[in-house]
């Protein structure tokens, strides 16, 4: 199993990528911070949300001390909210249990929340130079076409075959430099050249050795996930406008887009005491969003009111548009007030 180790470490060197904002870092939060954005975010789209963040929250006591909406508005479109959620109460736990030290063992690591065994590895590994290894979805890949597995790897007996190889292929060597560039080797080389679609096989440094390859099943491999029609769901989004300013409503910590400010997606309760002027809503362009494990129609209807009063409760506020811009607002809400609701 050396031989993988063997060919990546010195490729890595020569051209893996080395200029990340948080590569050449020991500090375990940023290591943290880059390895949660990472999950299921390519690196360029999570490079200026990094930056960003890690200015507005410089270290974990800043973090935990925050609000969860300040902490979502800064993720505000980067998707997968729940990572951000997961970054504030992980922070927390850190901060009040364990004296604000970031915990030094993967076992700890994983305690923590939205912290799985590849993360906590990761961050063993980039952190404090441990030998962990990882099986991101990058490194799945590339093990399924460099050792010919012909399962879906999602199935639990091929993803403990898949540890077993990950753990049997860590580099003999004992430094700390030499596995955190094995490990740096093996996001680079599912990132950049063992692409999902068009793998670039002939800048490989694992072509002659690749079982996939030399069966010329690398398009074929990892066996997908078998494929089921996502659901489609509709909703209604309720655009209420008072002169310059637009109603959000925020949304149960629990489930799609939880804890954001929304669009209301149903009429204001006690509609006979309402405060509103009613008129015809005005039907806008339809949006279409995918999440995970659905798709999601959206119509919104434009409303304009008068108010006489905008205090209408603790998860409901009128805002100015460019004002609801900087709050944690999902992607299908900003869209809407770019197009429809500026200037």
């Amino acid at each position: 199993m050396a031989a993988l180790a063997n060919q990546l470490i010195p490729w890595q060197k020569k051209y893996g990528r080395h200029d990340l904002p948080w590569q050449n870092c020991r500090d375990p939060y940023a290591v943290w911070l880059s390895e949660i954005m990472l999950q299921q975010t390519q690196v360029a789209t999570a490079i200026p949300y990094y930056q960003r963040f890690i200015l507005q929250f410089t270290d974990i006591e800043t973090l935990a001390q925050a609000s969860v909406d300040d902490v979502l508005s800064c993720w505000s479109g980067l998707g997968y909210y729940s990572r951000a959620r997961n970054l504030h109460r992980a922070a927390n736990v850190i901060l009040h249990e364990f004296d604000g030290s970031f915990p030094q063992t993967r076992e700890l690591l994983q305690q923590l929340p939205g912290i799985g065994r590849s993360t906590a590895a990761a961050i063993m590994v980039f952190a404090y130079g441990q030998r962990e290894a990882i099986l991101d979805g990058n490194v799945k890949r590339v093990f399924a076409r460099y050792f010919g597995i012909r399962q879906y790897p999602g199935e639990t007996r091929t993803l403990k075959q898949l540890w077993r190889l990950a753990e049997n292929s860590l580099p003999d060597s004992e430094s700390a430099d030499d596995i955190r560039t094995y490990t740096q080797a093996l996001m680079d080389l599912g990132s950049i050249v063992c692409l999902r679609r068009k793998p670039l096989c002939q800048q490989c440094p694992l072509q002659q050795r690749c079982i996939a390859y030399g069966e010329g099943r690398v398009s074929q491999l990892p066996i997908p996930k078998p494929s089921k029609p996502l659901p489609e769901k509709e909703t209604i989004f309720m655009i209420y406008r008072n002169d310059n300013k637009i109603l959000l409503k925020k949304r149960p910590e629990k489930g799609v887009w939880g804890g954001l400010w929304c669009f209301p997606e149903h009429e204001i309760e006690s509609r006979k005491n309402t405060i509103f002027s009613w008129m015809q809503p005005l039907k806008l362009p339809q949006l279409r969003h995918t999440f995970t494990h659905f798709k999601l129609s959206i119509y919104p209807c434009l409303q304009d009111v008068r108010v006489n009063n905008t205090v209408v409760s603790m998860d409901m506020v009128w805002v100015h548009p460019e004002e609801a811009l900087r709050m944690a607002i999902p992607v299908p809400v900003k869209k809407l007030i770019q197009s429809h609701l500026m200037g």
